[in-house]
């Protein structure tokens, strides 16, 4: 029993991936100016608010113009992250990896998440990736700005010391890949539900 549990802990162990580059970057955040730490750090915490505004800004904007499509388009943006964060979910739950603070012991500006809570993909980066290229196929504009956001929110998880490198960049990865496949999907019917969705009680919500 005791050998099984500890080669299931080995196997959610990443700090055999990238762990040196993780520390690295947690030497530099403790060296670095306070207030440098505190804009990231609040970056950090607060950072997906700019993802809800960008949403809303996308949708405004596609109904102000009347693109009954587009609309369509801005308003599943947050269905499609919500589907991305259920799949990073599962992820996490299925290979229980460990928070690097807890199997590094290293002092990090983000306090130590508890014992299950898992670290690998990083919810923070596949959310934020999801808002970013579901954005894009509403605006061009501000999906540009989202994949910007996206990065600096990816890059500041492992800054403030809540995930490894390969963590963000697997979070990244899910949230992409999942937003890309389903807004595909809905861009080639959008035309459709949107005529259908035009005619019913939901029609103040893609055309003003």
């Amino acid at each position: 029993m005791y050998s099984t549990t500890a080669a299931l802990v080995m196997r959610a162990d990443g700090s055999a991936i990238d762990g040196g580059a993780y520390l690295d970057v947690a030497g530099t955040a403790r060296h670095a100016p306070s207030w440098l730490d505190g804009l990231i750090s609040g970056y950090s915490t607060y950072g997906l608010a700019l993802f809800a505004v960008l949403m809303v800004t996308g949708w405004w904007q596609a109904r102000r113009d009347r693109d009954a499509p587009q609309a369509l388009k801005a308003l599943a943006v947050p269905a499609l992250t919500v589907i991305a964060f259920a799949v990073s979910t599962v992820l996490k739950q299925a290979v229980h990896e460990m928070r690097p603070c807890r199997t590094l012991h290293v002092a990090t500006l983000e306090a130590c998440p508890a014992p299950g809570d898992w670290s690998f993909p990083s919810n923070h980066a596949t959310l934020a990736a999801a808002s970013a290229v579901a954005l894009w196929f509403v605006s061009a504009r501000l999906g540009r700005i989202a994949a910007v956001g996206a990065l600096a929110m990816a890059a500041s998880r492992v800054w403030v010391g809540a995930h490894y490198p390969h963590d963000i960049i697997a979070g990244l990865a899910v949230g992409a890949g999942v937003a890309f496949t389903l807004a595909l999907l809905l861009h080639h019917y959008s035309d459709a539900a949107a005529g259908r969705l035009g005619r019913g009680r939901l029609r103040p919500l893609i055309v003003p």
